[in-house]
């Protein structure tokens, strides 16, 4: 297995997809199995896979994105168990600027005759907990502010496929291991709608006892538990920015409402009775979610502490929510 690499960053995790299509001694049969899955004509036996490791293309600490080179193709496959980004594209963009760095040497981008470049694909793998399409098209070119509607002079375009099991995509079919992965998620997903802790180990063990990735998570289980636990405190830190970002958006409209309704001459008293009303529903609206986080991290085998000092939150607070609930009695 080839590999085009810069310097690893430690700090870095990589999730279980990641694993599965790039790290793991199976990746290369797995990489290719997809592939296949996703193109009419099926690569010849013996085809290698040429990896490719970017710096400074993934978001915080978590790795979702796997690039490689075969057949002629540069393919960059992408994970997402959040909602969708729609900015998809302008990001594939920038990773395959980096990519085509690494493959055109410095010297090369100045001759007069024209390099081969590797024909790129981007695909997305929607693996989220919110309903979304069977499959759909993302395009660099629907980000631009103004649109001619002409042909766009700079396009990419990223296709983008669900793979929960429910939306029964043909790509599950024919790419066992996709299959697997979902299956597995899917069940973690129930084991935490259960409110069951260690919900983790037990999918693992469940998918072994059935057959789902059982050689793979014989092999690596408490490595896939780990991977496991750091993608999940990547989508709720991912929440908690959302969330703040909508205070921050709320704030704004808050006050350019005011600014507008003081323009307009509304009487004092109205408009601070309509504020605090909103201010309250936005209170509460917010203990709900920050109890349901919480609760979730609880189930998983997250201890108080652990979430105290990840929430920013006094102990006695977060012990205090816990027991509280109605599932604790």
């Amino acid at each position: 297995m080839d590999m085009i690499q810069t310097k690893e960053n430690r700090e870095v995790k990589n999730s279980v997809f990641i694993d599965l299509f790039c790290y793991d001694r199976t990746a290369e049969d797995n990489v290719i199995s997809l592939y296949n899955a996703l193109h009419e004509e099926t690569l010849p036996e013996g085809t290698r896979v040429e990896w490719m490791q970017l710096d400074n293309v993934i978001y915080m600490t978590l790795r979702n994105d796997v690039a490689f080179q075969v057949d002629g193709k540069t393919m960059i496959f992408a994970e997402h168990q959040s909602t969708i980004n729609e900015n998809m594209p302008l990001r594939s963009f920038l990773y395959a600027g980096r990519a085509y760095e690494q493959l055109v040497p410095d010297r090369g981008r100045y001759r007069k005759k024209r390099i081969a470049l590797p024909y790129p694909e981007f695909y997305t793998f929607y693996n989220g907990k919110e309903k979304y399409i069977k499959e759909t098209i993302l395009r660099l070119s629907d980000s631009y502010k103004q649109n001619r509607n002409s042909e766009a002079m700079l396009e990419l375009i990223v296709r983008v496929i669900n793979i929960n099991l429910e939306e029964q995509h043909e790509i599950l079919e024919k790419c066992p291991i996709l299959k697997e992965y979902s299956q597995l998620m899917a069940m973690i997903r129930d084991n935490q709608c259960q409110g069951k802790k260690d919900a983790y180990k037990i999918a693992i063990q469940e998918c072994i006892s059935q057959g789902i990735l059982k050689e793979y998570l014989q092999r690596k289980g408490s490595e896939v538990c780990n991977m496991l636990i750091a993608d999940y405190n990547y989508e709720l830190d991912m929440e908690v920015q959302r969330e703040e970002a909508r205070e921050e958006g709320f704030e704004e409209g808050r006050m350019a409402g005011m600014e507008k309704g003081l323009s307009e001459g509304m009487e004092k008293g109205m408009a601070e009775g309509r504020v605090e009303g909103i201010r309250e529903g936005i209170r509460e609206g917010r203990q709900e979610g920050r109890k349901e986080m919480i609760l979730k991290v609880y189930s998983d085998g997250k201890t108080i502490a652990e979430i105290a000092n990840f929430l920013g939150e006094p102990v006695e607070e977060i012990e205090k929510i816990i027991n509280s609930c109605e599932w604790r009695q």
